[in-house]
């Protein structure tokens, strides 16, 4: 374990990130180096507690999945799954699992390959639903042979030596973690998305929404559902009113029961985005968000809801990755998106004020406090940091005079 009290994970984009009860998960990805993309460490998983703002790496054993970006993760039951990806090597189709609730403080990944049925093809930069212990893929980009070419793709680039071909997905498959079987279901009806990735998906209800994405060569902000059950694709939402802009690489979040928080992503004049918007199922609308800060644009990040409905949105790059990619982030940025509960507010509120209640905190109930005492450290955390990021700013303004 590194140490907690100077511990931040590393900038990265490209990576995976679920939440498990009150801890954040992040695993993967790359940075920029000298112009060159560097994959970070395959044995490296990054943690993050909720409730007292620490982070921790913890080094992972087991059938190690290769470093990567562009991989699909998504959790179920405590298990955190990993299939696709983009390394030196090419794309992947492997599938692996690492139990995050284990007993011993020990990760271990392993790859499945005890499986029945046929995997997709290899890709990346797709998405997953999770639904009835399932997980349920989504388009992406990726190569094929010649005889594996169908209408799911639409083709990009071509190498002719071996006939293999590039280019985007609509494809859906499904791996049932119970049976661990690869399926593809019939779509029984419906116009599906164009093939596409980069785009985002969430699930509310048993209803998988898609939205954005990369398409040939232009950017989307096309909105389209499928059942889950029925297998019916809704052909594309069409919404009156404003509504977001074209984009790919963004973050797609449920947040009520009939609610999804879009943010960030870059655009198709290739500016990164700072965004933030509300789509209700119930009125079939979206509504922008005027509050958020325009100084902090992110695209190839990831989003993941926390224990009270606050979205937490992790690394991904300020800076357009096809031109520039240098500006790989490290922070967790977190929108609250309803009222905290009294519990929480009471927490922050000794937190916050801890020098001034020190001789009182001893007063509250047992039961209560670790949680007490996790906020405190939440919030020393977080003025450490601030200090150190004045401290910062203050050198480099020194230097510039």
């Amino acid at each position: 374990l590194a140490d907690p009290q100077f511990c931040v994970a590393e900038e990265r984009s490209g990576h995976c990130a679920v939440v498990d009860g009150n801890f954040l998960y992040v695993w993967g990805g790359y940075v920029s180096i000298e112009e060159n993309e560097v994959y970070l460490p395959n044995d490296e998983l990054w943690v993050y507690e909720i409730d007292s703002g620490l982070w921790t790496m913890h080094l992972m054993e087991g059938e190690l999945p290769t470093s990567m970006s562009g991989s699909c993760g998504a959790c179920i039951n405590g298990k955190l799954y990993i299939f696709g990806g983009f390394d030196d090597k090419g794309y992947s189709n492997l599938l692996y699992y690492v139990n995050l609730r284990t007993r011993n403080g020990t990760y271990r990944w392993k790859k499945i390959t005890d499986f029945k049925g046929q995997p997709p093809t290899p890709r990346d930069k797709l998405s997953c639903w999770v639904y009835k212990d399932r997980l349920i893929y989504f388009g992406g980009y990726g190569c094929r042979k010649h005889n594996e070419l169908s209408d799911c793709f639409d083709v990009h680039d071509a190498f002719w030596e071996g006939q293999i071909f590039w280019g985007w997905h609509n494809d859906v498959h499904v791996f049932d973690t119970n049976t661990q079987t690869w399926f593809q279901p019939t779509i029984r009806g419906g116009v599906p998305p164009q093939p596409r990735a980069a785009h985002t998906c969430a699930v509310l209800g048993n209803k998988g929404y898609i939205f954005g994405g990369r398409v040939l060569q232009t950017r989307m902000n096309d909105l389209h559902c499928l059942n889950l059950d029925s297998w019916i694709w809704s052909g594309r939402i069409h919404i009156s009113g404003e509504k977001p802009k074209d984009r790919s690489w963004h973050t797609l979040t449920p947040i009520a029961d009939d609610k999804l928080f879009l943010f960030g992503g870059l655009s198709s004049d290739n500016v990164p985005l700072s965004d933030g918007w509300i789509h209700s199922v119930t009125t079939n609308g979206w509504k922008q968000l005027t509050h958020l800060p325009k100084s902090r644009p992110r695209l190839w990040h990831t989003a993941c809801l926390g224990t009270e409905g606050e979205v937490m949105i992790f690394g991904g790059s300020k800076d357009d990755l096809h031109f520039l990619d240098t500006g790989h982030c490290s922070d967790l940025l977190i929108f609250q998106t309803q009222p905290y509960s009294l519990l929480r507010l009471c927490l922050d509120c000794i937190g916050k004020n801890a020098s001034l209640l020190k001789n009182q905190i001893s007063w509250l109930p047992s039961k209560i406090l670790p949680q007490v005492l996790k906020k405190i450290t939440f919030w020393a955390a977080a003025n450490h940091r601030q200090e150190k990021k004045a401290e910062i700013e203050r050198q480099e303004q020194i230097n510039v005079t």
